[in-house]
């Protein structure tokens, strides 16, 4: 099979890819660098003037998004796709009709009722929609709904839609396109919250728990797009076929695993955030935490299928050495191990045949994405040693009250910068407070499941690799710590 990105696709380059030089691109998540041979560069600047062309333009286009350097524009369809939605729901009558009605009768609907008290008003609601209705004897949960909905299909696309979501004008035809390439199993929009009049509604509106953020990209484990959810996302029916379908042993976590064994299986996977789909968030903090309980016991669960894409977190080792010696206060070590950061990002600069010109700078970056992570991390899962230790640093005075200031912009930071960067419709004070209680019941959540489980992988950070090399001497990563975001 010809793996190259199709003829007639466009490509926009990322936002934060550079072009170092005329040979060399750097960009993409982990960040890598790519090395353009003569040939290369021709194909390059084909790229650069218009659509794909030659078989060569072709190959590196397929580089440039595999590796998040580029995006794929598709080409507009000369036919319409064949696409069927699949609605799983359970007793949200009223919830239902709303995403009916949003979708406005566009492509055929399935409505699977998953054991609901009353089927007939549910029924009722589906059929007024001209959709059909399937219903299952008993409730078996999202993944065997979705099953039960792809067992009465036979189109060549499956656009699924949770009952809680507010369908946009245009979503499906937007994201088909993308279809046009065979390896792309899976496109799924951005997932925005309804606006709310709640303080836990508008703590979601920013921090929705199905938000992948604003950045387009490859899905793939590793990568600022780890998973995509199945609460709004289109499939290739076929690829369901070859890779099996939704696993029904998993309540929380079956979206997650399905994208993991599509990339596993070699396909790709988009995430298109210009595109959009609303979804109603939960409107109090006990819904909401307790949501976020829930999704932290499928990490046990997810790691036993998947043990190599569920690491929390991935860190430089000399850039997490400098924060932990900040925190205990004490500056002689904190300066050694803040040089030793800038030693090793020089040479993997050095490796990576780039600039050392920048490597102060990039050493910074390390550090914030470290020292915001690494907060992140120990307020899921070891949020009362951070509160002790906080509360009760040993040392001489001035350690103490360097080491607490450490400890505070641990805890802080990352809600504080969430709030700076995203403006959500609540004061600093409840913001920072729920973000905290969210990354708690999180990681209350993942210990519950790895108890359940016998398995510590979904606690257990990882140190970032060295630089490889990529194919044929032509890309090489740079060295670059990644933090994983958690659903």
């Amino acid at each position: 099979m010809n793996t190259g990105l199709p003829q007639g696709f466009h490509l926009a380059i990322d936002a934060d890819t550079v072009q170092v030089d005329t040979d060399t691109l750097r960009g993409g998540s982990p960040v890598k660098v790519l090395r353009l041979s003569p040939r290369g560069r021709t194909a390059w600047s084909e790229l650069c003037s218009g659509p794909v062309r030659s078989a060569a333009g072709a190959a590196l286009a397929r580089r440039l998004t595999d590796v998040g350097l580029a995006h794929p524009r598709p080409p507009v369809p000369d036919t319409a796709y064949s696409v069927t939605v699949v609605i799983p729901v359970k007793d949200r009558a009223e919830m239902l009709r709303q995403c009916l009605a949003s979708l406005d009768g566009a492509y055929p609907t399935v409505v699977v009722d998953d054991g609901s008290q009353d089927r007939n008003a549910l029924a009722d609601i589906a059929t007024a929609r001209s959709s059909t209705v399937v219903h299952r004897p008993r409730c078996g949960g999202p993944a065997a709904a979705r099953n039960t909905g792809l067992h009465s299909i036979s189109t060549e696309l499956v656009a699924f839609l949770d009952s809680d979501c507010i369908a946009t004008t245009g979503w499906i035809e937007k994201l088909a396109p993308h279809f046009a390439d065979p390896l792309v199993a899976a496109v799924a929009p951005r997932v925005l919250a309804l606006d709310a009049t709640t303080s836990a509604g508008r703590y979601g509106e920013v921090s929705g728990s199905l938000d992948m953020g604003a950045a387009e990209g490859r899905v793939l484990p590793g990568s600022r797009i780890s998973y995509v959810p199945s609460a709004a996302l289109i499939v290739r029916r076929e690829a369901l076929r070859d890779i099996g379908l939704f696993d029904e042993r998993l309540r929380y976590g079956e979206d997650v695993d399905l994208i993991w064994r599509l990339h596993e299986a070699g396909l790709r996977i988009r995430y298109v955030p210009a595109v959009q789909v609303h979804h109603r968030e939960p409107q109090h903090w006990p819904e909401l935490l307790a949501r976020r309980f829930r999704y932290g016991t499928s990490a046990a669960p997810l790691a036993q299928r998947h043990p190599n894409a569920m690491a929390p977190l991935v860190v430089h080792p000399w850039h997490t050495a400098t924060v932990l010696a900040a925190v205990t206060g004490r500056p002689a070590p904190t300066a050694a191990a803040f040089g030793l950061s800038l030693w090793a990002t020089r040479s993997a600069l050095r490796r990576a045949g780039l600039p050392t010109t920048g490597t102060l700078a990039t050493t910074g970056t390390g550090l914030q994405q470290t020292w915001l992570g690494l907060g992140r991390f120990m307020i899921q899962f070891s949020g009362p040693v951070l509160g002790a230790l906080l509360l009760r640093s040993p040392g001489r005075p001035a350690p103490r009250r360097l080491a607490r200031a450490a400890i505070a912009s641990l805890l802080l930071g990352t809600p504080l910068t969430t709030y700076f960067q995203r403006r959500p419709r609540l004061d600093p004070i409840r913001f920072t407070l729920g973000q905290l209680a969210d990354h708690a019941a999180y990681g209350a959540g993942v210990w519950a499941g790895c108890l359940r489980y016998r398995t510590t992988v979904p606690i257990r950070p990882i140190l970032a690799r060295p630089p490889r090399r990529i194919g044929a001497a032509t890309a090489r990563s740079a060295a670059q710590s990644t933090m994983k975001g958690s659903k």
